[in-house]
């Protein structure tokens, strides 16, 4: 019999991918993913943020992923995805390169993040763990946005 999660410390993500970085969410977060769409930005609004998009009469905030990560970006494409996730009690939309996979994960599989690490890649990434031969970093993304943002977005 294989080894099924039976414990409440089961769950599924969602995994995505950030130039050549892979990286998951809880997929009780995520309410959709979408093809992209052009941003309408935003004066003075931080470089991470690309702007709004109209998603069925609503005012969606888009933030690329890359750049809040300090990651290198690129100039959006037709192959770009935008994930619809709930954070903080708002919708926003996070761009990223491409969704991989749906994973399911017992906590016990995931290491905490590296001290090496900086204070701003803790901030978002909670652990990391092994998947096939590849490292997958869990994001929080209650931290995506500041405060502040968050409550302005």
């Amino acid at each position: 019999m294989t080894e099924a999660p039976t414990n409440a410390a089961a769950r599924e993500l969602i995994a995505f991918r950030i130039g050549e970085q892979e990286f998951c969410v809880d997929i009780m977060s995520v309410r959709e993913i979408r093809g992209w769409t052009p941003a309408t930005p935003l004066p003075r609004a931080p470089g991470y943020m690309k702007g709004v998009i109209n998603l069925r009469g609503a005012v969606l905030p888009i933030i690329d992923l890359g750049a809040r990560f300090g990651l290198r970006t690129s100039e959006p494409t037709a192959r770009h995805v935008i994930m619809v996730a709930h954070i903080g009690g708002r919708m926003v939309g996070l761009l990223v390169d491409a969704v991989s996979d749906i994973i399911q994960l017992d906590d016990g599989a995931v290491q905490p993040t590296p001290d090496v690490a900086s204070e701003e890649v803790r901030a978002f990434v909670k652990g990391i763990f092994a998947l096939e031969g590849r490292m997958v970093s869990l994001v929080d993304l209650g931290l995506i946005l500041p405060p502040a943002e968050a409550e302005a977005a």
